[in-house]
């Protein structure tokens, strides 16, 4: 493809083949486009020797990183990312007829898979992007970011596309947006679940996570789009507005108000039976899963597929056969008393205490918790989500999630000054193993932070460990007559 095309008439001094492009000078090959993308830890403009040297014909890079270098097509932008994300969205030119997309700081994978799921169940063949990977029928890659880089992302649309897929369904992330890589995706409709703490770490302050989230809603959905919003939200009214002034048709999801609406909901034997209502219509029915907050995570699906022209009915009647995403409320296993272990990817204040809040109802004894807090994170959540465990739960054993490089003593300190009364173990499996080994009849216990993850970040280097796995493997050498079900 000729650059000109992927500039799409961006004045240059001359044209050129491109055979690929990356921002990763290790993977660049001849006749390639190197993006040079400055980002928080390495700018790419130090690479751009190297990216020559491996057969480069052009860079794209900000004004002040541009060489004098005749033999190379310079492409300058203030923000090289959004333009790069374009590029790679033109050079594979290739998506399916029907993308959505979902962001919020809780609730993403299980309302994307939920989607995915309606669709499935309504006939079409889906696909999802986010943290468990880029799934679909006959398509099962690992890309490591719940939003993969423009390129990755671009191929994956391709290649989905070659598989006969025809509807799609995004996690946004917040450093996602802030790093356009989902640019140049046409979006048609988007969610907004909630917007709680997290990832202080890279956005230095609410105000700058919040715009992140926004940019889904006011950059990157293109005006005249659909926008399914939690009406439960504080931040609900910030992006509504951002809806009005881009022309989206809004449809809000939530318990006291909103176009649809969860009007009541029990727990029941396999899950909870719950009644809605939209368009002046009331629907009962039986929604397989725990959690009284996955009611509202799965009525946000309803709304992106209403959003996106789905059948209504169809839409409802699928939640009855709606199944748990991997690592999100997930039972892993029954205790030989016959207490419940579940895993959650809990990692934030807001998502310990809404899991914490949702199992409550389910214990008829005593309520246990599992958990620890990342290492090169946000440091200020720790002591609050010590205190919510402290709140919520009877028993609350401290370990270590990922430390990565901190010291995981300190990482447990910060948390228990919340939780002083709390077991601390910082062995994540001998943690686990404690707390299997004293639940009782009636008991609940929760393992969070980790959810479906299949390994933890100590230092530099990622050892195997699953939570599921780890707390099968209790039950499983528990003696002859203390075994249940794994």
């Amino acid at each position: 493809m000729k650059l000109s095309e992927l500039l799409k008439g961006k004045a240059m001094k001359r044209d050129v083949g491109i055979t690929g492009l990356t921002a990763d000078s290790r993977t660049v090959k001849k006749g390639f486009l190197f993006a040079a993308l400055p980002g928080t830890q390495v700018d790419g403009a130090e690479y751009i020797d190297q990216a020559i040297k491996a057969g480069a014909v052009a860079v794209l890079c900000r004004p002040d990183a541009a060489q004098d270098n005749e033999d190379i097509i310079w492409i300058t932008d203030q923000i090289p990312a959004r333009l790069f994300a374009h590029m790679a969205a033109c050079y594979f030119d290739r998506q399916p007829e029907t993308i959505v997309a979902v962001t919020g700081t809780n609730g993403k994978t299980s309302v994307a898979s939920f989607t995915r799921q309606i669709w499935q169940y309504m006939g079409y063949k889906a696909g999802m992007v986010g943290t468990l990977g880029i799934t679909a029928p006959g398509v099962s890659r690992q890309t490591g970011l719940t939003t993969p880089d423009p390129v990755t992302l671009q191929s994956a649309m391709s290649d989905l596309c070659d598989a006969g897929v025809d509807h799609v369904v995004f996690e946004a992330s917040s450093h996602g947006l802030a790093q356009y890589r989902l640019d140049g995706i046409n979006v048609s409709v988007a969610a907004f679940t909630n917007l709680t703490r997290d990832h202080f770490d890279y956005h230095g302050s609410s105000e700058n996570y919040y715009y992140a989230k926004a940019r889904l809603f006011g950059e990157v959905m293109k005006p005249g789009g659909v926008a399914v919003l939690n009406a439960d939200s504080p931040a609900v009214m910030e992006i509504a507005d951002i809806c009005w002034a881009r022309g989206h048709r809004v449809i809000t999801v939530g318990h006291h108000t909103g176009d649809i609406r969860l009007l009541h909901q029990r727990t029941s034997e396999i899950g909870q039976d719950i009644t809605i209502s939209y368009k002046s219509e009331i629907h009962d029915l039986s929604l397989p899963l725990t959690g009284i907050f996955q009611a509202m995570n799965a009525l946000m699906a309803v709304g992106l597929v209403i959003g996106s022209g789905g059948d209504v009915k169809q839409a409802f009647k699928a939640l009855s056969y709606l199944k748990a995403v991997p690592g999100r409320m997930e039972q892993a296993g029954r205790h030989a008393s016959g207490a419940r272990i579940y895993v959650d990817y809990a990692h934030t204040p807001d998502a310990l205490e809404t899991v914490l809040s949702a199992i409550r109802p389910h214990a008829r004894q005593k309520l246990s918790v599992v958990f620890g807090c990342g290492g090169d994170r946000d440091q200020g959540k720790r002591k609050i989500m010590g205190e919510i465990a402290a709140r919520l739960a009877d028993r609350v054993y401290v370990t270590d999630d990922n430390p990565r490089n901190e010291n995981a003593n300190l990482i447990r300190s910060q948390v228990l000054q919340g939780c002083p009364d709390a077991v601390e173990i910082g062995n994540r499996a001998k943690a686990i193993r404690a707390a299997v080994d004293a639940l009782e009849k009636g008991d609940i216990l929760l393992v969070a932070g980790k959810g479906h993850e299949q390994g933890q970040i100590v230092g530099d280097s990622i050892r195997p460990f699953d939570d599921r796995s780890e707390i099968r493997s209790v039950i499983a050498s528990a003696p002859q007559g203390r075994r249940a079900s794994a």
